[in-house]
């Protein structure tokens, strides 16, 4: 094919990816993106794993070591069927503490420590530039590939200056649809869409030639396992331990690749795509995986000797004259490698300007950094552009120095264990709530430096870097320090001796200086809401009440998301606060949910520094003290249960106390009351037995003591009666026997009888009365000989027991809450406190001498009347003596007039 025609349909392509992400992105603005965040489009993005590396290497890799290959695939299909549980973990995390990135999971787990952040953001630029190379190294081999065969047109035998090119497309890309959305937790529609596409397209590419080798070269699936059995595939040594480590490692890579962890879990839509994902995205990694030996053993048996493994997937269709399939393949690899680099650049752009391109800016700037004249939002954006185009010149760099290694799967490899680091602080901030902020970065560092010693480094070539002294001595000499037998540990692959060494030494050292110390506030907090996700679906506050102006984080806030989302934001908060068209109060939820959505710009340990900086501290309130409790769940749990119980039981035990005081005293009173009923029966009875046998037996008694003492028993046995009748009319109220005799009455004509009655009893006419006859024109419906009875018997209660030298008893109305209420108080001493929770007991009597109540039956026939007829009765202590209050049934009055 002639190399120019190669180029425009790569450049085609390029133009209708180009073409897919702006429509999808056009969609997705005006609302009309339901498909876009499907289960299908989630997985097929997922496939952003399958790199060059995958369509080119593992070919290569299988005619290298057989099915060795297939380690890469079953890592992340056994964390996809058996661990899903965990992505949705992962997921929920991100969605609920808004998570822009791998480095921002692991900063807001540990304290929203931006050290962390930088840290493994550093870590993320080292451990990815090697796969980066790996993709513009694959595209450059292929490009080669074509303009060797090509008898005319376009050459570049120059691979740099090819590879350059192919830097300088996927730069501009990568910055035209990555960087359109600042917020980073936005959906990116179009990048995803075209990774979509492309994911279809290198299955289909591969597949075609798989096919073709089978059908069109062997003849057959019968003569493929012939081929395969006599092929030098069937004879590849079979290690046990390698095949174990890099299992280990591409079920790592699936977590901690900045690309994977970005289409993973930043652009998930719906957490339950996950569980589409598990079954649907380990079965396109079989159909992928699938035709690798056949393309493989047909490559062996059909190319030279010298021929590069990697790129049998071009040079078989290309030897066979299937020019068609060579260019499906090349876009199918073409699209493997431009996919990874697209997503890749996004996730360590978004890094690089939350975590290290903020922090320095705010580190430049006065006490009011976040509020200074300029565009943080232009900011960012240019920061994330021109990181992307820095992630890719350090890719191209990386790529000159190694002088293009002929082994894409090694490079793989290299990045996978580089990244791979992250693993335990992430497994351990979302599992273990005691992991600490110190404790992450000793194990990164540790590991990363052992990563970069063992690994990294002489992957430059012997002399490159590390001298050919020290990978044979060590350095200084020390043996047990050389880089690829560390501790004195020979005969392992360099791969799995790095692997096991960095991730050991990683490991150790992130529990044991977490089991040394212990967790801040901060991190304490964080860990609760980062192990409990799915208990706690806010996060805790993180803010006291501040006293920061509202201007101020609106202008904050306008230069990060801007003017338009910004106003809307305050807008909202304003209008649930109840303060429509002002700004609203700064209360620490307001303050949270601030921080939440800035984060999703600028991370969130960047998001927290610049409010921090405008609210005047960042140290954590005492609530947020309170809510880490919530890292304790269930001692927590446990701890309120007992407390519940213990406040129940001492509630129970005040109430028993209470009663048997109550008890005591009404035991004292039904003592005073036996005591004091048996004289009343024995006096009148006494009295009338004693006259009578007078009576009887004077016979010469005239007729004027014959009357007087009939009379005298006339009047004891009326007040014998009496007291039977309260008894009677007691026992009577309280076994619900009565039956009430409802009737128009006056309240006024009620309190007339109530005072004309009690004014002919003895000292009657000793108790001034004070009313309001005027108010007390009220017409009403009620049993009004009961309702009188209650009258006289609190007039009586005056008359006898007020203390005062002039006594006056004053008859007041009230109306409160449409009832109507009659309040009966004198002048006197009133009730003890200590008595005045028993006055309406039935045995009911003061012990001072001032009782309420002869027998103790008054105040207690009252009560039972009044609740017979609706109403209420009840003492009313503070008026300066004693004072009750009769509210009347709620039935429908009115004032005359």
């Amino acid at each position: 094919m002639n190399f120019n025609i190669l180029v425009t349909v790569c450049l085609v392509y390029v133009v209708a990816l180009f073409a897919v992400a702006f429509w999808a992105e056009r969609r997705a603005r005006s609302g009309r993106a339901k498909w876009l965040r499907s289960p299908l489009i989630y997985t097929l993005s997922l496939s952003v794993y399958c790199t060059a590396w995958t369509f080119y290497g593992a070919v290569g890799y299988a005619a290298r070591t057989g099915l060795e290959y297939l380690t890469i695939y079953l890592g992340p299909t056994l964390v996809l069927v058996g661990w899903w549980w965990l992505l949705r973990k992962l997921v929920r995390i991100g969605r609920t503490q808004h998570i822009t990135s791998i480095a921002d999971l692991i900063s807001s787990r540990y304290g929203k420590s931006n050290v962390l952040g930088v840290i493994v953001t550093l870590m993320a630029v080292i451990g990815t530039t090697p796969y980066i190379t790996l993709q513009l190294q694959s595209v450059t081999l292929s490009f080669s590939v074509f303009a060797s065969t090509a008898e005319g047109g376009w050459r570049l035998p120059d691979m740099n200056s090819t590879a350059l090119w192919v830097a300088a497309g996927l730069a501009l890309f990568t910055i035209l649809f990555g960087t359109r959305n600042l917020d980073a937790n936005e959906r990116h529609h179009g990048v995803v869409t075209a990774i979509a596409v492309e994911a279809v397209v290198k299955l289909v590419a591969l597949i075609a030639v798989g096919v073709f080798v089978v059908w069109g070269v062997s003849g057959g699936i019968g003569a493929m396992a012939q081929d395969i059995a006599e092929s030098p595939i069937a004879d590849a040594q079979f290690r046990p331990g390698r095949w174990v480590g890099l299992t280990a490692l591409s079920a790592a890579a699936i977590l901690t690749l900045p690309r994977m962890f970005q289409v993973l879990v930043v652009e998930n839509a719906d957490e339950r795509h996950v569980e589409t994902a598990s079954w649907a995205f380990p079965l396109y990694l079989c159909l992928i995986s699938l035709f690798v030996v056949p393309i493989a053993v047909t490559g062996l048996a059909t190319q030279p000797a010298t021929a590069n493994p990697d790129l049998f997937v071009l040079t078989v269709p290309l030897s066979m004259d299937q020019q068609g399939l060579a260019t499906l393949a090349f876009l199918g690899g073409f699209s493997s490698a431009t996919s990874m680099v697209i997503v890749a650049s996004i996730a360590l752009a978004t890094m690089v300007s939350n975590h290290i391109v903020m922090p320095l800016w705010l580190h430049w700037q006065n006490q009011e950094g976040a509020m200074v004249s300029g565009d943080v939002r232009k900011l960012l954006l240019r920061s994330r552009r021109l990181s992307i185009g820095g992630v890719l010149v350090l890719g191209y760099l990386y790529f000159r120095l190694t002088g293009g290694s002929e082994a894409l799967a090694s490079i793989g490899l290299i990045s996978f264990t580089g990244v791979a680091q992250v693993l335990p602080a992430m497994i351990g901030g979302i599992f273990w709530r005691g992991a600490t902020k110190r404790g992450a970065l000793v194990g990164l560092l540790v590991g990363s430096l052992v990563w970069a010693y063992t690994l990294f480094l002489p992957s430059f070539g012997p002399g490159g870097i590390l001298s050919e002294s020290i990978m044979v001595n060590g350095p200084w000499g020390l043996e047990w320090l050389r880089p690829q037998s560390m501790f004195g540990v020979g005969g392992l692959d360099p791969l799995v001796h790095a692997m096991f060494w960095s991730l050991t030494l990683n490991t150790f050292g992130f529990l044991f200086v977490s089991l040394l110390g212990f967790p801040s506030p901060m991190e304490r907090l964080q860990g609760a809401q980062f192990v409990n996700v799915f208990e706690h679906s806010t996060s805790a506050q993180g803010w006291a009440q501040s006293r920061a102006e509202a201007e101020d984080l609106l202008m904050m806030t306008q230069r990060i998301l801007g003017a338009e989302d910004a106003q809307a934001l305050f807008l909202q908060a304003a209008n649930e606060q109840g303060k429509k068209g002002y700004l609203p109060d700064i209360t620490p939820g307001f303050l949270e949910r601030l921080e939440r959505q800035i984060s999703g710009s600028v991370g969130a340990a960047t998001a927290h520094a610049m409010i921090g900086q405008i609210v005047g501290r960042t140290a954590v309130s005492v609530g947020d003290l309170m809510a880490v409790a919530d890292e304790t769940a269930q001692m927590m749990e446990t701890s309120n249960q007992l407390k519940a119980k213990s406040d129940e039981l001492t509630r129970t035990a005040r109430q028993l106390r209470e009663a048997n005081e109550k008890l005591t005293e009404l035991s004292i009173q039904k003592d005073a009351f036996l005591s004091q009923i048996s004289h009343e029966l024995r006096t009148p009875m006494t009295s009338i037995r004693a006259f009578s046998e007078i009576l009887m037996e004077d016979e010469m008694l005239n007729a004027e003591d014959a009357q007087k003492y009939s009379s005298i028993i006339n009047e004891e046995a009326i007040r014998l009666t009496r007291l039977l009748d309260d008894l009677l009319d007691l026992s009577v109220l309280e076994n619900a026997q009565i039956s009430l005799t409802e009737q128009d009455g006056n309240l006024g004509d009620l309190i007339d009888q109530a005072v004309a009655t009690t004014s002919t009893l003895p000292s009657g006419d000793r108790l001034g009365i004070r009313r309001d006859k005027l108010s007390e024109d009220i017409d009403l419906h009620t049993d009004t000989d009961r309702l009188t009875q209650v009258f006289i018997n609190l007039i009586a209660n005056a008359q006898k027991y007020c203390d005062a030298e002039e006594p006056v008893l004053s008859i007041r109305l009230r109306k409160t809450g449409g009832r109507v209420a009659v309040d009966f108080t004198d002048n006197g001493s009133g009730i003890p406190t200590k008595s005045q929770s028993i006055i309406f007991e039935k045995f009911a009597r003061l012990s001072d001498g001032n009782a309420a109540g002869g027998a103790g039956l008054g105040l207690a026939i009252c009560r039972e009347i009044m609740t017979k007829l609706g109403g209420d009765i009840t003492y009313l202590p503070g008026q300066g003596g004693a004072s009750f209050r009769v509210t009347l049934p709620p039935i429908p009055m009115r004032q005359r007039r």
